[in-house]
C-alpha cells in the first residue's frame, strides 16, 4: 500500500502542515504502508526543506526506514517503510 499527501493546500499555514505530515506517518504505521509520496512542490524549496527537517526529528525518523527524494521531479519526496 501506497500513500500520498499533497502539502500545495496548507503551503502557507504552518500548524497545519506539521499535522497533515504527522497524521500521514501515523497513516503509514497504523496501515502497514510500504512508502508515502510527499508533494511539496517545486517553489522556492522552503516547504521541501520544512518536510525534511520533520522527517528529520529523532522520534518521526524512528517509524520509516529511509527517505528518498525524487531525481526527476523535485518537488516530490517519499518516505519508505520496512515492516517484519
Amino acid at each position: 500500500m501506497k500513500l500520498k499527501l499533497d502539502l500545495h493546500d496548507v503551503h502557507n499555514r504552518s500548524g497545519d502542515i506539521d499535522r497533515a505530515l504527522r497524521a500521514i506517518i501515523d497513516e503509514a504505521v497504523a496501515k502497514k504502508a510500504t512508502s508515502v509520496e510527499i508533494i511539496p512542490g517545486k517553489g522556492t524549496g522552503a516547504l521541501k526543506k520544512r518536510v525534511l527537517r520533520f522527517l528529520g526529528q529523532k522520534e518521526i525518523k524512528a517509524l520509516y526506514h529511509r527517505v528518498e527524494k525524487d531525481s526527476v521531479n523535485v518537488g516530490r519526496v517519499f518516505v519508505h517503510f520496512r515492516w517484519k
